[in-house]
């Protein structure tokens, strides 16, 4: 093996360009698909950070404007959510609702001391913190007592209590703030996320009763939900709960833009289907570059077995076995194809770190909300050796069938060819 593993050394010295050209064509593939798929799964990774951020068997509906006339009443009404709706909700749909809760936004001036910031407080149901997900650093969230005390508690994001409190956030917890002329409780603080809210959190009666005590609007309503497996059963759903909630307010049963509904299984349905439909545009962009490294191998394999037929002529004729030569060329095929298939593979690996490390962790801020587009755009080891693989074994077999054809040729013939 090592006087073999000599001669293809020398034979490679000899032939530059040749087999740089088949190592190009080897790691050139095995750096594209490894690329590819890390930036595929970089894009895939940020959308299933993202929907990890909610509950997926929940929705919440908002008020909008009506898109139709209705009973005398023209299109263009803005419809705003009632306890009316909220007791329908709660009432109504109990073969499909788990805990409903409502949210109310009011804006106000938080101060700590000489510190202080305008804010975006959500008045929130505790359901809120099992429906968007949020990571305590301490503290707690809102409860049920706070929801019945109307107590003064607030929960904020750290860089609001960074911000209130810059030499150590964390000490803000279990002291009082002023919300406007309010003195509140700082009770939690948790993880900024990166999907755009960055509110702070108290109590929805709380909230309610200071700053809407006069108004009849609720804000939104969420809730939870079971027994809606299929995409059509939750359409089915949204169907009727509209139609009651646009009874409440005289709008169109089918009027669709006076209620509006997300609902996070539906779009938990339609990342899935995103998510299916890249991952199989990778491959198959993978898969094609792949394949144009191992005809460009096959290509090369086949003119040097045929460069080579003159000098397999003159082995056979001072005595060597055909096996001996079909040997020679399967070993110098799948050690240029290996040594450079680890070169690309570990190139591809490199890119992919880079870019974790550049773009990897960058965020998106399109004034409306902040998102993650690309986290961790790495691929398997597995992934990474089975490419690697696949280039070796197919330029082996490109190899093969031309090697296996020169070690049968009669040493006369072979001394005759160009």
């Amino acid at each position: 093996m090592r006087d073999i593993i000599s001669e293809i050394w020398q034979t490679a010295r000899r032939n530059k360009l040749r087999t740089t050209l088949t190592g190009f064509a080897v790691a050139w593939g095995i750096f594209m698909i490894i690329v590819l798929l890390g930036a595929g799964n970089g894009l895939i990774n940020a959308n299933v950070k993202q929907s990890s951020n909610w509950l997926t068997n929940s929705m919440e509906a908002y008020g909008g404007t009506t898109s139709k006339a209705y009973k005398g009443l023209s299109e263009g009404r803005y419809i705003s959510l009632n306890t009316h709706d909220l007791e329908a909700t709660e009432s109504e749909f109990k073969d499909h609702i788990d805990d409903v809760g409502a949210v109310y936004y009011q804006s106000a001036t938080v101060t700590n001391g000489e510190q202080y910031m305008n804010l975006q407080i959500m008045g929130v149901y505790p359901i809120h913190s099992q429906i968007v997900k949020r990571s305590l650093i301490c503290g707690r969230n809102i409860n049920d007592i706070d929801l019945k005390e109307k107590r003064k508690v607030l929960v904020l994001t750290d860089k609001q209590a960074k911000e209130l409190e810059p030499k150590d956030f964390k000490s803000l917890l279990g002291k009082h703030v002023k919300v406007g002329n309010f003195s509140f409780k700082v009770v939690g603080i948790y993880k900024t996320p990166g999907d755009g809210e960055s509110s702070a959190y108290a109590a929805y009666s709380t909230i309610k009763s200071v700053y809407g005590a006069n108004t009849n609007s609720i804000g939104n309503i969420e809730f939870t939900f079971h027994g809606l497996p299929t995409e059509e059963a939750n359409e089915a759903f949204e169907k009727d709960y509209r139609r009651r909630l646009n009874a409440n307010h005289q709008a169109h049963p089918e009027d669709e833009s006076a209620i509006w509904l997300w609902n996070g299984y539906t779009q938990s349905l339609q990342m899935e289907q995103g998510i299916a439909i890249i991952r199989t545009a990778l491959w198959i962009v993978g898969l094609f570059t792949l394949l144009s490294g191992i005809v460009g191998v096959s290509n090369i394999m086949l003119i040097t077995v045929k460069e080579r037929t003159h000098e397999f002529g003159i082995r056979k004729a001072i005595g060597a076995k055909p096996w001996s030569i079909l040997k020679l060329i399967i070993t110098e095929s799948v050690i240029i194809t290996t040594f450079f298939g680890y070169i690309g593979m570990v190139l591809g690996v490199c890119a992919n770190e880079y870019m974790d490390a550049t773009i990897g962790h960058e965020t998106i801020d399109t004034g409306l909300f902040q998102a993650t587009m690309f986290l961790d755009p790495t691929v398997g080891l597995d992934v990474c050796f089975e490419a690697t693989m696949v280039m070796v074994i197919a330029g082996t077999i490109a190899g093969l069938i031309p090697a296996f054809k020169a070690s049968r040729i009669r040493p006369i013939e072979a001394l005759r060819a160009d």
